[in-house]
């Protein structure tokens, strides 16, 4: 009797120390998992500089789109390619699927952001006008995003992202005026309304994902937001070659270039990092990185094909790095 007490007791032990070994075995391993806090934040805080350095590139690989292809067909088969890719990534990972509500949802965002705001500016580049001055325009558009967004989702920006706001506006101004003084050429009719229907479809396209957006799967969604907008490029480069416009895919060096950067850096990388932060943070807040975009493509512009760039417009850059890091600050 007292024997068997006595294995049993010695039993439980061992059972006991057992599990506690286990246990903290476990707690090491999940200790060595987890990523530092630090890491993490690191990479959070980067990401608003990393998606506006990639976007800034857009306006360059139009450039180099639109020498030999048409500017609609080139969007379409990028969409189509990125569209593709990620479905594939989607499908072969198990990704959650999103519900025919969000696939709504995610072609009319993509409409905006996509189809009608890339079509625009491959359209007024196309037609003539600078990469840099068709990105000044498109710049514009966080002030109307920031004033719609407090309208109809009732965003609120404190003081002093009003004043980031503000210092961006100023810094895209003082772009502009550095290039009108430089004399931009190609600034015709039917360009500027191109550019200004593109900036309407990205502030419309940015509300309509920040309001409904939020639950759609990431990956899925960008791929319904890619279908939607090539179906409807393609519609719209069909009509445009039908009046005399220019819509044929030339496969030169140029267009295989521009097409594999615009797929893999600005539809894979750049757009899921914008759908990323729109779930994070209000729309305003993402939108103040496009104040960049003008400075920068003046720069890469200066560097690529030797556009001037004189010392207003590196005023105007700095003034809108001041405002976009005003702009992110966490409200309090």
């Amino acid at each position: 009797m007292d024997s068997t007490r006595r294995h049993r007791h010695s039993r439980r032990r061992v059972i006991e120390f057992s599990t506690s070994s286990v246990d903290e075995s476990e707690g090491r391993v999940a200790s060595a998992a987890r990523p530092s806090r630090v890491g993490r934040s690191s990479l959070v805080a980067a990401a608003p500089w990393l998606f506006v350095t990639l976007w800034s590139t857009g306006f360059i690989a139009a450039r180099y789109a639109t020498d030999d292809s048409g500017p609609l067909i080139f969007l379409a088969t990028r969409f189509v390619i990125a569209a593709a890719i990620l479905g594939a990534v989607a499908a072969a990972t198990g990704m959650t699927r999103p519900t025919r509500r969000q696939l709504g949802t995610a072609a009319v965002a993509g409409l905006g952001l996509h189809a009608l705001y890339l079509g625009g500016v491959f359209l007024a580049i196309s037609w003539g006008m600078p990469s840099g001055v068709s990105a000044l325009i498109a710049g514009l558009h966080p002030v109307i995003t920031a004033v719609a967004a407090r309208a109809l989702l009732g965003e609120r920006l404190q003081p002093i992202q009003w004043l980031g706001v503000a210092l961006g506006f100023a810094g895209v101004i003082a772009v502009v005026v550095d290039r009108l003084v430089a004399g931009a050429k190609g600034l015709s009719f039917g360009a500027i309304i191109a550019s200004v229907l593109g900036v309407i479809g990205i502030c419309v396209g940015t509300l309509v994902q920040r309001r409904h957006g939020g639950a759609t799967p990431l990956v899925w969604g960008t791929c319904a937001q890619y279908v939607a907008s090539a179906a409807v490029l393609m519609l719209a480069a069909s009509v445009h070659s039908s009046i005399g416009g220019h819509e044929g895919l030339r496969f030169t060096h140029s267009t295989v270039f521009a097409l594999a950067w615009s797929v893999f850096v600005m539809s894979i990388a750049a757009i899921l990092i914008m759908l990323w932060l729109l779930k994070r943070h209000a729309a305003a807040r993402v939108s103040s990185l496009f104040f960049l975009t003008p400075a920068l493509s003046t720069v890469e512009g200066a560097i690529l094909f030797g556009e001037r760039m004189g010392a207003l417009a590196l005023v105007g850059l700095v003034t809108a790095l001041a405002g976009v890091a005003l702009t992110l600050r966490p409200a309090r």
